[in-house]
């Protein structure tokens, strides 16, 4: 088929090569444009799609909207079977759905129509579901609301955000194949009335650790938010993000340091980091950072 591949992060670079080797010929992808990055944080840096899509010799488009009409009329031109879209970040017109042959196919990261929208994979993690998944749409106007094609699941267990994200990608991609191989044969399905969560995108808010929550409820969150942008805390005016813990059955005043491993006493339970990040550091684990500035029992963390 020919296809247009519509995605961003690293998240959607499975699904694009998954295309090529399946036989499919992408047209050209579309990405978000370049932004600034790099150790100065001048640098334009080109998304993961972008390095990828040139990788494969495929056209890279990055236009700023579809909303306008010459964009949509570049789009149109390309006279693909499909678009096939993976965490693209960019809403699409009417036109830009309808140009396609056979329309769009979205690969979203929940089983819907649970956690539509931005951030499905941290909204399950934090929630603690028990299992997330992969689901192939039809897509139309509505946010993640169309008929669904196909779907996969996988616990969620105690995967980090970053391994979710990492394992639905890959599912993601091979599902897709799958449902390009017998589209003809294939019905969608509308989504059930019944079940409707929203994904809303992470807030910076959310990932400062309240130590009056439960910990298992900071644990998740620890899980949630690894590896980036990392829950976290204050110590000495310095901020120190948690990427990995433990939950213990000890109890004590929340946000106090219950022995010299760092346990920190929650609202019920306790945690005890055992992967941190200081600011401007590398990755360690908490021995480490206790090797190099012991932290005394009975501290108040904030």
């Amino acid at each position: 088929m020919r296809v247009i591949f519509m995605g961003t992060p690293d998240f959607a670079v499975p699904a694009l090569q998954a295309l090529v080797s399946a036989g499919h010929e992408v047209i050209a992808a579309y990405t978000q444009p370049p932004r600034p990055g790099g150790r100065r944080g001048k640098e334009l840096t080109p998304t993961p799609v972008h390095k990828a899509a040139e990788a494969l010799g495929i056209e890279v488009r990055h236009p700023l909207t579809l909303r306008d009409l010459e964009a949509q009329a570049d789009f149109a031109a390309l006279e693909a079977d499909i678009a096939v879209v993976a965490a693209y970040g960019l809403i699409l017109p009417q036109p830009v759905l309808d140009a396609p042959r056979h329309g769009c196919l979205n690969i979203h990261a929940s089983l819907l129509p649970r956690w539509r929208g931005a951030a499905p994979i941290q909204r399950a993690i934090l929630a603690g579901d028990h299992f997330t998944g992969v689901t192939i749409m039809e897509m139309e106007k509505g946010l993640d609301t169309g008929p669904m094609l196909a779907t996969i699941s996988t616990p969620v267990d105690d995967k980090t955000a970053g391994e979710l994200t990492a394992e639905l990608a890959e599912l993601g991609a091979n599902l897709m194949i799958e449902v390009l191989a017998d589209l003809n044969s294939r019905h969608a399905s509308p989504q059930p009335e019944d079940g409707v969560t929203y994904a809303n995108k992470i807030d910076k808010a959310e990932t400062r650790i309240d130590w009056t929550r439960s910990a298992e409820m900071i644990e998740r969150q620890v899980r949630a938010f690894a590896p980036a942008p990392g829950a976290w805390f204050e110590f000495a005016g310095e901020r120190c993000k948690v990427l990995k813990a433990e939950v213990l059955g000890r109890e004590g005043v929340p946000g106090q340091t219950l022995d010299d491993q760092l346990t920190i006493a929650c609202g019920y339970a306790a945690l005890r980091p055992t992967l941190v990040q200081r600011a401007g550091r590398p990755v360690m684990t908490t021995a480490e950072l206790l090797r190099g500035s012991a932290i005394a029992v009975g501290t108040a963390l904030q």
